[in-house]
């Protein structure tokens, strides 16, 4: 899983006893509620009664799992106007660009040297994405 995006909290109060209760939400709740936010207005933008699919870009660095997204869109999207929407994701690798060598590639997982000339001299120029690419309406 992912890092935490956040944590609500709030006091239980029991008779004489006092809980501080913290629930930890990841952030992919509210990466999903960003996105219906944004297709469900840009679908009233354009006069839509139906959402049908939102296209995904995630980037290997974003720390999105999709099956959690998937998961919070189905909840959050009820009775709204993309709740049959499906969702389609398109993973971006970690590419870096090496300034000794002039190669930009992909990086292999916890190995951030370039595969060409094996120097550490790499800025990562892709992997980073979170967005949406397109959306189906009608």
């Amino acid at each position: 899983m992912s890092d935490f995006y956040g944590e609500l909290s709030g006091e239980l109060n029991l008779g004489s006893d006092s809980y501080t209760i913290q629930i930890k939400v990841m952030h992919e709740l509210a990466i999903t509620q960003n996105v219906l936010d944004i297709a469900l207005e840009q679908a009233e933008k354009h006069n839509a009664g139906k959402v049908i699919k939102i296209n995904l870009v995630v980037g290997e660095m974003s720390g999105v799992v999709d099956e959690c997204v998937q998961f919070y869109f189905g909840f959050l999207s009820k009775d709204t106007i993309a709740s049959d929407a499906t969702l389609s994701f398109k993973r971006i690798p970690i590419t870096a660009h090496c300034y000794d060598c002039d190669a930009t590639s992909p990086l292999e997982e916890f190995n951030w040297v370039c595969p060409h000339c094996h120097s550490s001299n790499i800025e990562v120029v892709g992997g980073r994405e979170l967005y949406i690419d397109s959306m189906e309406i009608e």
